[in-house]
Order: C-alpha cells, then sequence, then structure tokens
C-alpha cells in the first residue's frame, strides 16, 4: 500500500466545503495517480474513521498572468469528497 500522507496531499478548506462538513462530506487535494480505493483506505488509516462513499474530479489548470510576462498555467489537479458514516466527524474541520 502507499503511504496515505502522500496520497492525501492537503484538505480543502472552502466556504462550500466547510458547509458540507456538517452533512459528513470532506473535502481533499488528493495524489493524481491516487484511485477512490486508496483514497478511501488513506482517509480511514490517517483519521480513524469509517469512509462510505469517495467521489473524485480532475480540476484543469486555470491561464494566468504576471504583470507583462507571457501567459502561464497553474498546474491541474485531483479533488477527492469523501463522504463519513453517520454520526463520524473529522476534528480537523470543526474547529474552522
Amino acid at each position: 500500500m502507499k503511504d496515505p500522507f502522500q496520497i492525501i496531499e492537503r484538505p480543502l478548506l472552502t466556504e462550500k466545503s466547510m458547509d458540507q462538513s456538517h452533512d459528513g462530506k470532506y473535502h481533499f487535494a488528493v495524489a493524481k495517480g491516487a484511485n477512490k480505493i486508496e483514497i478511501r483506505q488513506a482517509v480511514e488509516s490517517i483519521f480513524n474513521v469509517k469512509v462510505t462513499k469517495v467521489n473524485t474530479l480532475n480540476v484543469r489548470g486555470k491561464s494566468r498572468r504576471v504583470g507583462r510576462m507571457p501567459e502561464g498555467r497553474t498546474s491541474d489537479w485531483k479533488k477527492a469528497i469523501v463522504t463519513l458514516a453517520p454520526g463520524q466527524t473529522i476534528t480537523m474541520f470543526e474547529g474552522l
């Protein structure tokens, strides 16, 4: 099994993700090559919770420009929305 901390890169703390955390859905940026089974196992081992569902989506990078420099792009990345079993929470999201 891959290292769980290489699969889960960081939590996504946005207004939408914080609203959905009350429903047991938590958002994470994950490694591009990770599949749903690996994401489920990583979240369960890091946070000691029971995952019932994992949704993933690939997010395209945006075109960006700074001053007069030529246009560049931000990186493409992968997002995972993890649904936990009823009654379980991840405490990292609770205090915010």
